[in-house]
């Protein structure tokens, strides 16, 4: 992919930056896999405001992507790459022998005209291709990884991500993610070869609070700014944390902290935690 930055003309302009988009292809999107896409503004249905710093945004439809891969043994081909509203990776639209479309997430070096197949047995181990991870050579770069068998696609989805396949036992695979965690998942669950396209997404700079606007962020205000009773890093007479780490309103840890379930069936799947780099993520050598 290509950044374009732009020249300092205004202040809205410096420093700031878009993406070219050089691997889509395809502009408008197919009507037959569009759904409307309703805005809440941070509300619940009784119209109490429970998420903040959310509302507005340009209008958005959805695309409904197929995250099991399920058409086994059908060549399909791409018809196009496209832009996606509602998520960082671009979408491939796959048109298969018998005239069906689906969308799926567009990997790297894709493009129209090519062949992809998903099976249930081994087929060519090339770029987006699907099958289950038993038949999948070790050392391949994966993505789109189901976590239990037949349930979809669940890791690896965001734009420039995979995982390393590095070892298969019995019925378990070892997979690095790019977060660094090393965690196992069944040999059963489907992969698709490759990594995800638009790497370069992480590289924008918005430049300006009126784009980020148009993404449906509203203004942010810190919580060091507030009153002592509207924030736990609220009051004080000078900008002062209150000698604790970030939190949010509720006291959740907002850098490094724990989100995930104590006691979780599956900790016990994970082989090596992921690091503690706070920004960015751990690119995979080899």
């Amino acid at each position: 992919m290509a950044i374009r930055i732009y020249n300092p003309t205004t202040a809205g302009r410096r420093n700031a930056s878009v993406n070219l988009y050089s691997e889509v292809t395809k502009t408008k999107p197919e009507k037959t896999l569009l759904e409307k896409k309703s805005k809440s503004g941070g509300r619940n249905h009784h119209g109490k405001l429970t998420a903040r710093n959310i509302g507005g945004g340009n209008k958005q439809r959805y695309r409904r992507i197929d995250w099991s891969r399920k058409k086994d043994d059908i060549a399909a081909t791409v018809v196009g790459v496209e832009y996606d509203p509602n998520r960082s990776a671009n979408i491939a639209l796959l048109e298969y022998e018998d005239g069906e479309k689906r969308y799926i997430i567009a990997p790297k070096a894709l493009t129209n005209g090519d062949m992809v197949i998903s099976s249930s047995e081994k087929c060519e181990p090339k770029v987006g291709n699907c099958m289950p991870i038993k038949h999948i050579p070790t050392g391949l770069n994966l993505f789109c990884i189901e976590l239990q068998p037949g349930k979809g696609a669940q890791l690896c989805r965001s734009a420039g991500t995979y995982a390393r396949l590095t070892n298969r036992e019995e019925k378990w695979a070892t997979l690095v993610l790019p977060s660094g965690e090393t965690r196992q998942v069944s040999v059963e669950c489907r992969a698709t070869i490759g990594g995800v396209g638009n790497s370069d997404h992480n590289r924008v700079k918005l430049g300006k609070a009126g784009i980020s606007r148009k993404l449906g962020r509203r203004p942010h205000t810190r919580g060091m700014a507030k009153n002592h009773h509207d924030h736990p890093m609220g009051g004080g007479d000078n900008s002062s944390s209150g000698n604790r780490p970030p939190c949010s309103k509720t006291g959740v840890l907002a850098k490094g902290g724990g989100t995930r379930k104590r006691g979780k069936q599956s900790n016990k799947r994970i082989i090596r935690r992921r690091t503690s780099k706070r920004y960015g993520q751990l690119k995979l050598r080899g």
